[in-house]
């Protein structure tokens, strides 16, 4: 059991002053929070008792217990692993293991709060589609196009436009059958909240994939995913969500395509030969 100390670093902004007093708390102090009950625990941040409560049901924890659990299992992690920036100087072997490290890191952290119910939904979701839209604006944009290619390969329409303004149009012309994917890893992404919401209206089911915390793309999303990176100075946001968006996206792909084994390998097939015979 894992991913306390991962929901409260993505989700620490959205926490009311209260909560964030035990969060913070328990980042500085994570060996001890696992050691003391929940009165300790509120003595020792300035908190109360009813902020620990209320900021375990905000991380989608069901109680203080499991957070003391999934905690426990995060240290063990830190213990062999953890996340690096690169230094002044850096050598290019030093840049090599913490870059290659870092991304390892970012995709155990988002196994770890993944809703394997919610994934499920949507590869549901995605099997049963008409049409697919993936939108998605400046490094998002490009994850859409791995989405959308990944997807025409086993036959299942898709869709990706750098353009904002076709995104809104085509968003438009959604229907009930179809099923509309905003990403962009802070949510807050304007174009991409516009598109899904206008899609939402026409009756589809729609997807976010986005940080883990309370954000607007989420909140608007039938089936919210999440992912989990971590910033540091020199490496950008866009760096640093791009390898957990893959993946994410391999797994909706590779669960729509086990879903109709025979036929991906079938078209697979084809549009290996197809390429190959260029």
């Amino acid at each position: 059991m894992k991913g306390g100390l991962i929901r409260l670093r993505e989700a620490i902004d959205q926490l009311s002053p209260s909560e964030r007093k035990v969060a913070d708390y328990i980042m500085q102090n994570p060996a001890e929070m696992i050691t003391l009950s929940v009165a300790q625990l509120a003595a020792r941040s300035g908190s109360s008792q009813a902020a620990i409560i209320r900021m375990c049901k905000s991380l989608g924890i069901g109680s203080y217990q499991e957070l003391k659990l999934k905690v426990a299992g995060d240290l063990r992690d830190m213990e062999s692993t953890g996340y690096q920036d690169i230094k002044p100087g850096e050598t290019i072997a030093g840049i090599i293991q913490t870059v290659s490290n870092n991304n390892i890191q970012s995709i155990r952290d988002t196994v770890n709060i993944l809703d394997a119910n919610m994934v499920e939904q949507a590869v549901l979701a995605l099997d049963r589609a008409k049409r697919i839209f993936f939108f998605g604006v400046g490094a998002s944009n490009l994850i859409a196009m791995d989405a959308q290619q990944k997807f025409l390969r086993i036959n299942k329409t898709s869709m990706s436009f750098s353009d904002i303004h076709v995104q809104l149009t085509t968003a438009v012309t959604m229907t009930e059958e179809d099923v509309a994917v905003g990403i962009s890893y802070s949510g807050e992404t304007k174009e991409v909240i516009r598109a899904l919401s206008i899609a939402k209206e026409q009756g589809c089911r729609t997807i976010s994939i986005t940080k883990y915390g309370e954000n607007t793309l989420s909140k608007r999303a039938d089936i919210p995913l999440y992912t989990s990176s971590t910033d540091y100075p020199i490496r950008s946001g866009a760096m640093a969500s791009r390898i957990t968006q893959l993946n994410l996206v391999d797994i909706l792909y590779l669960g729509v395509a086990s879903r109709n084994y025979e036929k991906t390998v079938s078209y697979l097939e084809k549009t290996r030969q197809a390429i190959k015979n260029l």
